[in-house]
């Protein structure tokens, strides 16, 4: 069994529909590759009670719990010390990273607001920056990082050899113009029925210029299985009168 994971998105701005997530993809796209099993995406707001809950629950059933955003100077970033408090350990200054931040900024800007971004819960292995300096940081199973995708793809990068993982998920889709779900249903049934191992997904897309039709994904850790279970789907699309296309939907 592959390790599993929870992603927390934390941020009003999500909730509300200004801001909208650049991150849940990269990350699940790069669990995948290493061979971790994405299990959950919730999507928090800024308040401390919520956060530290949440983070108490999913830590005790997730291997790995990955956190975006709230880690930033201004007031409602919120999630280190909710984290801190979420473990009970003291929100800190972290030596190392004061210094580094120090160093990163002109003399007499280095305030109290971006001194918050050296403060972690005690214990807490920083995640280094190399974007923006100011780290994210790992306590325990939980991996904290910023919300600015730029940065959140670098701490994720830096972190990623360290994760404990496991198999590479392997994906092949095959797709068809003018298919339709409805017309292929019932012979996908009998296909995922035949090939238990692998998860066998449907989906439907409709471009601007008018093309339409189902891509169909088949993908696991067993390669295998996967590849068995993927000629099985391409067989059933040629045999409902249609042409299979390895990959995914041209845009």
């Amino acid at each position: 069994m592959n390790p599993t994971a929870c992603i927390l998105v934390i941020g009003n701005e999500i909730l509300s529909g200004r801001t909208q997530d650049m991150n849940v993809q990269y990350i699940a796209r790069r669990l995948a590759e290493i061979g971790i099993s994405l299990m959950e995406v919730r999507v928090i707001p800024d308040i401390r009670e919520t956060i530290v809950t949440t983070v108490c629950d999913v830590r005790a059933r997730f291997d790995h719990v990955f956190t975006t955003g709230g880690i930033g100077p201004t007031h409602d970033d919120i999630t280190a010390p909710c984290i801190a408090e979420a473990f009970g350990v003291p929100w800190t200054i972290h030596s190392e990273s004061f210094r580094l931040l120090e160093a990163h900024f002109p003399p007499g800007e280095f305030n109290a607001a971006r001194q918050r971004m050296a403060t972690l819960p005690e214990g807490a292995i920083p995640i280094r920056n190399p974007v923006s300096v100011a780290p994210g940081f790992s306590m325990g199973n939980v991996h904290v990082m910023a919300g600015v995708p730029r940065i959140m793809r670098a701490m994720f990068e830096e972190m990623a050899p360290g994760l404990t993982h496991g198999t590479p998920v392997t994906s092949i889709s095959w797709y068809a113009l003018g298919l339709y779900e409805g017309t292929l249903a019932a012979g996908l049934s009998d296909v995922q029925s035949c090939h238990g191992q692998v998860d066998i997904g449907s989906y439907p897309f409709h471009r601007p210029d008018g093309r339409r039709g189902v891509a169909l994904v088949s993908k696991g850790v067993d390669a295998r299985a996967v590849h068995q279970a993927a000629s099985a789907v391409r067989d059933l699309i040629a045999t409902l009168g249609f042409a299979p296309v390895e990959g995914e939907p041209p845009p």
